[in-house]
């Protein structure tokens, strides 16, 4: 069956009208291909009377003299924001991460590629062995190596600086691994998103799992605690986990109805703070003890959230198109990225104290300067 396309509504259209005439054994079932996270949770809040017009259907963006003008713009801009295009394309870009060699790693969902970029722009880009792995998150490990999810290849994958790829299979079958990060014990620890677990996998590829509470919270990201525990996201539940590194789990509700926590990072305050795709940026303290921050656009759908070097939390909201930044004491700036729907979801502080960013619409990368 032919690889849906990075515009899941659109192409998973295409794809049944496409596959309705050929005969399928009755034995065989069907692919798992799931919806991506943020259609699945972006049609989620949908159902709520505050977000019934967000759009939900995340469109390449169109190019043309409007594109040309806010690039221009985009150099009178503070923080300046410039974009690379990633050699593949499609590639439909995702996690983001600075690797241990000075360059910026980052993962090519539609490629099946992991890509690496220097930060005078210059690509280098990997094919994993897996078919259909889809890879999403991406962090550096204990290791020196790089560690990523492959989301439909249902595998953890590691990198070398020097490209060798090795892949370790889940023992839960279509877990759909998402975020990942290194702990404090010199393990990788990710979440499963379908399977509802934690997971842990040493740097020699042992994995443990570990079953969240509360049923059906699909786990999102994953980021390492200032009190040497793991913090997760679930957004079904509305919730911000924790678990220890011998596997006790913690989960505390955020405070607001209808929240759905989805990217988060330990702060320069010692807080965990996250994004709640509800039109907030949030934080908690380890102990529960929860502070959000609404956003300007209810609907801006934020994402991915990371450290700068200026010592601000910086992220993306996705359905607005802008990169934003929140200082501890909570007050935000917002930044349109130039081309438009380019669907901004991860970011990550480079090794050059710039901002980068994924672009996920439009398979290129963002550097902001702050």
């Amino acid at each position: 069956m032919t690889r849906r396309l990075g515009y899941p509504l659109v192409v998973m259209a295409l794809a049944m009208a496409a596959s309705a005439p050929m005969a399928v054994s009755a034995s065989n079932s069907p692919p798992f291909r799931p919806e991506r996270p943020w259609v699945k949770l972006c049609l989620k809040l949908k159902q709520m009377p505050q977000h019934r017009r967000i759009k939900c259907h995340f469109p390449p963006a169109p190019r043309g003299p409007q594109a040309a003008r806010l690039a221009a713009e985009a150099g009178r801009r503070t923080p300046s924001i410039s974009e690379l295009s990633i050699p593949t394309y499609p590639a439909t870009p995702i996690g983001i991460t600075s690797g241990p060699d000075g360059n910026v790693w980052f993962t090519e969902n539609y490629a099946d590629k992991i890509g690496k970029v220097t930060t005078e722009g210059l690509f280098t880009e990997y094919s994993l062995p897996t078919e259909d792995a889809e890879p999403a998150h991406i962090t550096t490990g204990p290791d020196g190596a790089i560690w990523f999810t492959e989301a439909i290849g249902n595998k953890i994958g590691r990198i070398t600086t020097s490209g060798t790829i090795t892949e370790y299979e889940l023992p839960t079958s279509e877990a759909y691994p998402w975020g990942i990060t290194a702990g404090s014990d010199g393990a990788l620890w990710f979440v499963e998103t379908i399977a509802n677990k934690i997971g842990r996998i040493t740097t020699s590829g042992t994995i443990t799992e570990y079953e969240l509470p509360s049923g059906e919270t699909y786990p999102m990201r994953i980021t390492a605690g200032p009190d040497d525990n793991l913090w997760f996201t679930e957004p079904l539940i509305g919730s911000v986990g924790q678990i220890t590194t011998d596997g006790t789990i913690t989960e505390f509700a955020a405070p607001t109805t209808g929240s759905m926590p989805i990217g988060i990072t330990t702060g320069p305050d010692g807080n965990l703070w996250y994004t709640d795709a509800n039109g907030k940026v949030g934080k908690t303290t380890t102990t529960g003890t929860f502070t959000e921050y609404t956003l300007s656009d209810s609907n801006s759908f934020p994402w991915g959230i990371t450290v700068g070097s200026d010592n601000n939390l910086w992220f993306t909201e996705q359905e607005i198109n802008n990169v934003a930044s929140i200082t501890t004491s909570g007050t935000i700036n917002e930044y349109e990225v130039p081309t438009i729907s380019s669907g901004p979801i991860d970011i990550t502080a480079g090794p050059d104290d710039n901002l980068w960013a994924t672009e996920n619409n439009i398979s290129q990368l963002a550097i902001v300067t702050p």
